[in-house]
């Protein structure tokens, strides 16, 4: 697709002014190269954001390559393990499990052609790839997309290490960074508004994908879709839903797939499903990579969708349930807070009790509902499509190649890039 076929695309749903930019820095960047290097090819925020963003960017004119990291069971134990500490849980991780991790990326080094313009790191996974390729320093951004409010410091620092090498550092929201030597951007993530996940549905395929799974499309939904990990609060929601329950007659959708880096989801799943036993209203949908269409119907036939995270970079689902008109409910952690103004476009929330809460007040209160999802979708549309997303890569290549003037932002609470602006 062509550089103009993209943008006219989106006509019409994104903001003109953001349209307007992409052409304008498209043309300062055309027959630039840009090269993303991440832990997995499916499943996941990053990876799914990535199969929108390469097609962007090449339409754009700029040569875009994805590669992949090759890691065994055992260095995603250890890269799972990192990512949790860096959101806050005591986990020790050893001498040992260390080396693990720096010999895969050994091992991965010489597989790898590093040459393009902007190199984007993505994570802690191919972090410390920055030691076998010390020529690209100038050139290549760490891009964390996880919560490092209050990592472990131990993690943090052995992470660090590798960070500091980098040209520059990418945060989804301004509590996430940490003091750097380099520059510090904001880039949020963003949905899709033409991805099958999100794209406009008739009713009738909507039902027909309720028939397939046995859900009642005449009863309340209450919908929550997400790994099945344990950041995402599953066991939480069920709690939550069996004290609605008590009042209100609906029916609780917990539906996700899993990631190839996180070895933890099948327990977690199994956990979810010994809790949802014996009752008949509660549908646990493990699904595959490919279901974006069933997601997508699930989430339009949602009453409230909900995200009860306890950590989180950056909720997807809760800019996706938004865009689709509903009412969220999610956990106030995280990268949440930036997505959701609290009683005007959903509510945050901070425990079980809380989401009952909020939960009984939305079923029965249908006007204020669907007023909530209207603001909701509004605010998806000015700040968190991809459009956006894209601008503000451009924007970082631009600061890449050109160099960061001298007075860029250095400290965290103060992006240089804010979505929308």
């Amino acid at each position: 697709m062509s550089e103009c076929t993209m943008i006219e695309t989106y006509r019409g749903i994104a903001p003109d002014s953001t349209l307007n930019e992409l052409t304008i820095l498209a043309e300062a960047l055309q027959g630039r190269t840009l090269q993303h290097l991440n832990a997995t090819r499916s499943g996941g925020g990053v990876a799914e954001l990535l199969h929108r963003l390469v097609p962007w960017t090449e339409a754009l004119g700029i040569r875009t390559r994805w590669e992949v990291l090759r890691g065994t069971p055992e260095f995603f134990d250890v890269t799972k393990a990192m990512h949790n500490a860096l959101q806050g849980d005591e986990i020790e991780i050893t001498p040992s499990e260390l080396a693990v991790y720096r010999q895969v990326l050994e091992q991965n080094a010489p597989t790898l052609t590093l040459d393009a313009d902007v190199i984007v790191m993505h994570d802690p996974q191919p972090a410390y790839l920055i030691d076998w390729f010390p020529a690209i320093q100038k050139r290549a951004v760490w891009r964390c997309h996880i919560d490092l409010s209050r990592p472990q410091e131990h993690v943090w620092r052995f992470l660090r290490r590798a960070v500091s090498k980098y040209a520059m550092t990418v945060f989804h929201v301004p509590q996430f960074a940490q003091r750097m030597p380099m520059p510090e951007v904001l880039i949020p993530p963003s949905i899709d508004p033409l991805s099958e996940k999100n794209r406009d549905m008739d009713d009738a395929s909507v039902t027909k994908v309720l028939e397939r799974f046995t859900i009642d499309p005449e009863r309340p939904l209450l919908v929550q879709i997400s790994r099945f990990d344990r950041f995402k609060d599953p066991l939480g929601v069920i709690a939550a839903y069996r004290l609605v329950k008590t009042n209100f007659d609906c029916q609780l959708v917990l539906a996700g797939g899993s990631a190839t880096d996180d070895p933890e989801g099948a327990k977690v799943l199994a956990e979810v499903q010994e809790a949802a036993e014996g009752d008949p209203d509660i549908f646990v949908l493990a699904l595959p990579p490919d279901s974006d269409r069933e997601i997508n119907a699930l989430q339009r036939a949602a009453t409230v969708i909900l995200q009860k995270s306890l950590r989180e970079g950056f909720g997807l689902t809760v800019t996706e349930g938004m865009w689709k008109g509903k009412p969220v409910i999610a956990g106030a952690v995280g990268g949440i807070p930036s997505q959701i103004i609290h009683g005007v476009t959903g509510f945050l929330v901070h425990s079980v009790e809380g989401a009952a809460f909020r939960l009984r007040y939305l079923l029965s209160h249908p006007k204020a509902a669907k007023r909530m999802g209207e603001q909701g979708r509004e605010h998806v549309r000015r700040h968190f499509l991809i459009t956006r997303h894209v601008r503000d890569y451009l924007l970082l290549m631009l600061m890449v190649i050109r160099g960061c003037p001298e007075d860029m932002i250095r400290l965290p609470r103060r992006p240089a890039i804010r979505a929308g602006s």
